[in-house]
C-alpha cells in the first residue's frame, strides 16, 4: 500500500482517541481527588511548636510590607520567626533590627559571605533550619503574606503521627491585566498537578512560599546533599527526595494560603518559569514520565482534534471532545473553587488552548543550565 493510500481519517481519529483517553485519565484519577477531595476533621488537635523560616536578599521593602503578617499570627504555642538576611546591600539589617525591638519572637540571622559550592538558597535555607529551635519548620519567602492570621495554626494543624510534609498553596495577589491571570491559572495549574499526585500517593513537589517539614526528616535525607550544585530546587527537588505516599500532606485550608506578589513584566515571569523548570530534569524517573505524558497529550491535544475533525468522522470527533470538555471544566469548576481562583474559571478552556503555545515557549528551559544566582 502506497503511503498515500493509508487510511489516514482513521489513523487521525485513533491518534486523537489515545490522546484524548489519556488526559482523561489524568482529570479522573489524579485531578479528581482533589477536586473531591473533603478535609477530614480532627477529633482533636494539637498545637506544635513551630519555626518560620524566611530566606532574604535585598528584600528590604518587601519585609517591611509582610513581614509584620507574619509577626502577628494568631498562634499562642511556642514559635520562632528566623529572617536569614543573606548577603543584603540594601536596608534589610536596620529593617529587621527595627522589628526585633517590637516583636520577641523574631530571629535574624546575618550572612556576610557567599557559601563555596552550595548554590542559591540552599546554603541560608540550611542555615535557617539548623538554627530552628523546634521540630516543625515552616518555610515561606519575603514576598509571601499569609492569606489570614491563622496560617501558623493551620499548616501545623495538618500534622499527625505519621505526617513530616505539608504541601500548602502559594497563590499570587489578584491584579487587572491579562499577564496576572495567566501567572495565577498557571500557579493554579501547577498546584492542581502536585496536590492531586500527592492525594494519589505520588508526592513530587512542594512550593517554598508555603512549605512545611520536620527538621529530622531534613537530617535524614542530610538536607540538599544530593543536589547543592543546582542552584534552584530547595523546595520541589528536596521534597521530591524525601515525600512518599505516606508521610505527606495537603492542605487546602483557606486560612492556610499565602499570597505572593506577581511578576509585574513578562520578561520577570519568563525568568521565573525558565529558573523552575531547569530544575524538573532531576526528578525522579517516575514523575518525570507522568509530568511528561500528561504535558505532551496536552501539546498534542488541539492539533489532533483539529486534524481528526478534518479527515476523520467529525461526529466521532465532536463526541469524544464533547465527554473530555464537560469532565475537565467540571474539574476546573471544583479546584478553582478549592484554591480560591474561582475567577479564572471562564477563561479554563482558553487557558487550556494557550498550553500549547506554553508548552513550545518553555520547553527548551528543561534543557538549559540553571543559573547559579537565587535572586
Amino acid at each position: 500500500m502506497n503511503f498515500a493510500d493509508w487510511p489516514w481519517g482513521l489513523i487521525l481519529l485513533i491518534c486523537f482517541s489515545a490522546v484524548a483517553a489519556t488526559q482523561l485519565f489524568y482529570y479522573s484519577f489524579f485531578f479528581s481527588r482533589l477536586a473531591f477531595y473533603k478535609v477530614k476533621h480532627k477529633d482533636s488537635s494539637q498545637s506544635h511548636p513551630v519555626s518560620v523560616i524566611i530566606c532574604a536578599r535585598d528584600e528590604a521593602d518587601n519585609l517591611a510590607h509582610n513581614l509584620p503578617g507574619i509577626l502577628v499570627q494568631n498562634y499562642r504555642s511556642t514559635h520562632e520567626v528566623i529572617v536569614v538576611n543573606d548577603n543584603s546591600y540594601d536596608d534589610s539589617k536596620y529593617l529587621l533590627e527595627a522589628l526585633q525591638k517590637e516583636y520577641k519572637q523574631l530571629k535574624i540571622i546575618e550572612l556576610s559571605q557567599e557559601a563555596k559550592g552550595i548554590h542559591g538558597k540552599k546554603f541560608p535555607l540550611s542555615i535557617g533550619l539548623k538554627s530552628a529551635k523546634n521540630e516543625i519548620a515552616l518555610l515561606t519567602d519575603a514576598d509571601c503574606l499569609p492569606a489570614t492570621e491563622f496560617w501558623i495554626q493551620s499548616m501545623q494543624d495538618a500534622y499527625d503521627n505519621n505526617t513530616e510534609i505539608v504541601l500548602g498553596y502559594g497563590a499570587y495577589a489578584k491584579k487587572k491585566g491579562f499577564l496576572n491571570k495567566l501567572i495565577r491559572w498557571e500557579t493554579y495549574h501547577s498546584a492542581l498537578q502536585y496536590m492531586s499526585y500527592a492525594l494519589a500517593g505520588q508526592p513530587y513537589m512542594g512550593v517554598g512560599r508555603n512549605l512545611s517539614y520536620r527538621k529530622t526528616l531534613f537530617y535524614r535525607h542530610k538536607g540538599f546533599a544530593t543536589h547543592g550544585n543546582v542552584p534552584g530546587g530547595d523546595d520541589d527537588l528536596f521534597v521530591n527526595k524525601a515525600a512518599t505516599a505516606t508521610n505527606t500532606a495537603v492542605n487546602l485550608d483557606k486560612n492556610s494560603f499565602t499570597i505572593s506578589k506577581p511578576a509585574e513584566s513578562w520578561k520577570q515571569w519568563r525568568r521565573q518559569k525558565t529558573r523552575h523548570y531547569s530544575t524538573s530534569r532531576f526528578y525522579k524517573g517516575k514523575h518525570k514520565f507522568l509530568l511528561g505524558l500528561y504535558a505532551f497529550t496536552q501539546f498534542l491535544y488541539y492539533p489532533s482534534l483539529a486534524l481528526a475533525a478534518v479527515f476523520a468522522d467529525w461526529r466521532i470527533v465532536v463526541s469524544i471532545a464533547g465527554v473530555k470538555l464537560i469532565w475537565q471544566l467540571i474539574i476546573a469548576y471544583k479546584t478553582t473553587e478549592k484554591l480560591d481562583e474561582k475567577d479564572l474559571f471562564p477563561m479554563a478552556i482558553f487557558f487550556d488552548l494557550y498550553m500549547f503555545f506554553y508548552y513550545l515557549r518553555f520547553a527548551p528551559a528543561l534543557l538549559r543550565k540553571p543559573r547559579r544566582e537565587w535572586k
